[in-house]
Order: structure tokens, then sequence, then C-alpha cells
């Protein structure tokens, strides 16, 4: 059986890292095996932890790992062939060596690169949870999102270029002076695309992964949380949970950080009504940071205090959008509402809806800037918009 697998992502600074590994530190409590991967760059996870973490699975407390994925390491594996011929053929045209290497990176490969150490992980069978501290970028998985393209690449383009290349690579080098790659370099990129569909399929097993985001509850970060979550939907990746980190305590209503507090508590209703029916778990902004093992468990009693840290606390898709032929339909969750009055309206690619007294703000992909909504019907719990391209 593949192991529980839990991903953070959110925007940078919302504490993402210490709910990871509070997360994690929480299920070896509870004797499972786990590890805590962080894909993130700009790694934190040790300073979160306090303790070394390094390239490599590394112990940290009973039952608990931790890894500190390294980017380069990850890229000449999965993309060296590729990289010295592109750097070869940008060199041969002029570009300064150092430039050349640096071109020869796809914008976020890095991050993808990292993010496939955890198939190894999956598969390897050393652990029960797994707990991913993800970039805080959600660029990861949308270059995942595709696994159709990366098919069809796979089986009608890259099934067929060795017969095309082996004749073409001769006359490129004489009327064109271009190197073509050799069968090495195609060889990588097949193997990195069939990585990518695995990846994808892994992430999609919502019996066994899910997503979870984290946020705090300023408008500008509930907004983009938001948007993510629509995209996650929409390309089929559970969420089933949000995380709204360092929320005030009512008893600072008053006073000082009154102003503050209401601001918090009009993005707190937003997050219960835009992300619902998926649970929202809440934390307490906390006199200091959130490092070391004492502070991670009362931050992860506090989240998971009515959950199981490792259980799937949500088990369905909130969103699902279908677009044919100049129309679309998007299907909403909407478990709080019965039959009533059902009104839309869509503001750029915002979309309100409001049933009863109920309201709801939905983020629509950039796909549908050019659709205006046409029709509304509630059923069994769920609402279907249908939209037509204006």
């Amino acid at each position: 059986m593949r192991p529980r697998t839990i991903l953070y992502t959110g925007k940078g600074g919302v504490g993402k890292t210490s709910v990871a590994a509070a997360t994690a530190r929480r299920c070896a409590q509870a004797g499972a095996r786990t590890l805590v991967v962080s894909t993130d760059p700009a790694h934190s996870i040790a300073d979160v932890l306090g303790a070394p973490v390094g390239g490599r699975p590394t112990e940290v407390a009973p039952n608990l790992h931790a890894q500190q994925v390294q980017a380069q390491d990850e890229m000449e594996r999965h993309w060296s062939a590729v990289s010295d011929w592109l750097g070869q053929l940008l060199t041969e045209r002029g570009t300064d060596r150092i430039a050349a290497e640096e071109l020869t990176v796809p914008p976020g490969g890095d991050e993808l690169f990292s993010l496939l150490v955890l198939k190894g992980h999956v598969e390897s069978g050393d652990y029960d949870v797994i707990v991913v501290d993800c970039a805080p970028t959600g660029e990861t998985l949308r270059l995942l999102s595709f696994p159709d393209a990366a098919r069809w690449w796979l089986d009608k383009v890259l099934g067929k270029e060795q017969a095309m290349l082996t004749a073409a690579r001769p006359l490129a080098r004489m009327f064109l002076d271009v190197q073509l790659p050799d069968e090495r370099v195609i060889d990588e990129v097949q193997r990195l695309v069939g990585n990518l569909v695995a990846m994808h399929e892994l992430l999609r097993d919502a019996s066994r992964v899910s997503m979870r985001l984290v946020m705090t509850p300023d408008r500008m970060v509930v907004a983009e949380a938001m948007r993510t979550f629509t995209y996650l939907n929409l390309y089929g990746y559970l969420t089933d949970a949000v995380i709204v980190n360092r929320v005030f305590p009512d008893e600072l209503a008053e006073g000082y950080f009154g102003a503050w507090h209401a601001v918090q508590a009009q993005q707190l209703e937003l997050v219960e009504t835009g992300f619902a029916p998926v649970p929202v778990l809440r934390a307490p902004y906390y006199d200091a940071e959130v490092i070391g093992p004492e502070r991670l468990d009362t931050l992860a009693g506090a989240l998971f205090a009515a959950h199981d840290a490792a259980g799937v606390l949500h088990h369905e898709l909130s969103q699902q959008l279908r677009v044919d032929n100049g129309n679309a339909q998007l299907r909403l969750a909407l478990p709080f509402a019965a039959k009533g009055d059902v009104q839309l309206k869509k503001i750029g690619l915002e979309l309100v809806v409001r049933v009863d007294t109920h309201k709801r703000t939905i983020v629509l992909p950039g796909a549908l800037a050019g659709y205006r909504p046409t029709s509304a019907t509630l059923e069994e719990g769920a609402l279907t918009v249908g939209f037509e391209h204006v």
C-alpha cells in the first residue's frame, strides 16, 4: 500500500514549514514511520525542527526522518544530457558559458526535479506517512497537471524521433550548422516525461494523497489561496484541509489590535464559505516563533485537536469544470444550501454565488475570462453553473 502523502503549499511567509513539521511530528508520535521532505529552494525545515537535516533522509526524532532536497543534485540526475546539449548549442552561438548554464534549466525546473524525489520515497515502502513542504508557489503542481499532453508527446512524438533524427542530423550540421540532440538527450526527455505522468497519477490518488493550503487571515494571502484552491480542484488534486495560521484571539478584539482583529474576522468568514465544504483548521498567533519540538507540538495540538493529522479530512473535489465548444459548466459542492433563490454575479474572474442568505466567492481560471454565466441549477447539495463565451 502506498504511504499517506500530504503536500503543504501556500504563499511565502505564512508558516507553511512550521505546519508541515508539526504535522510530521504528530504523525510520528502516533506510531507512523514518517518522513518530512522540503522541496523549497530556501530550506528552513532544519531551523524549524531544531535539528540538522541533510540531502538524504536524516533521523531527527523517534519514527521521524527529515530531508532537504538538493535541487542541483536532482537536476544533474534528470537533466544532465539535455543541459550539456543546450549549453553547447548556446555557447557555439556566442552565449557566455555561465549564462548558457543558467539558460539550460527550464523555469521552475529546480522545484519540478525536487518534487520527483517524492516518487522514489513513495515506491520505497520505507514510510507510512510522507509530509511535503512545497515551495511557496503552485507552478510545480500546474506543470504536473497536463498528463494528456505528456502522454501525447511520449506516444506520438518521442516514440518516432530516433529515425527522424538519424536522417536529419547530418543535414542539420551541413546546412544549418546546428548540432541536433543525440539518443542520450532524447532518452532523458522520455524518462522525464514518463516520470511526470507517473507523478501526476500519484498525486491524483485521492485515497492516499491530498493537498493542504496554508494561509494567514490577510486579504491578499486569502485571495491567492483561493486562486490556488480553484486550480488544484480543476486539475484534479484533492484539497482535504485548509490551515489558517496566526489568528488573533478574541481577547484582542478591543484596543490597539481591534481593527486588525476585525479585518481577520472578515477574512475568516470568507475562508469558511469560500473553501466549503473543506475543513478549516485554525492556529492562534503565538507570542514567539514556532520552532523546536515543544512549540511544534503545541501548534499540532491546536490544529489537530479534533482531527487525525494523517487522515484524509475531506474526500471529494469541491469544484469540477468542463469546457466544450464555447460553453462551460462548473459544478460546486454547496452542502450548506437547500433549494432556494440562486443569484450569480461575475466580476472579472470572480464568481459571486448567493443562495438565499449564503454567499460564496469563487475565483475562476483565466480560461473563463471571456465567458458569462447563463444558468444555475441546485440539486443534491451541488450547484451547477452554465457559462457561454461572449
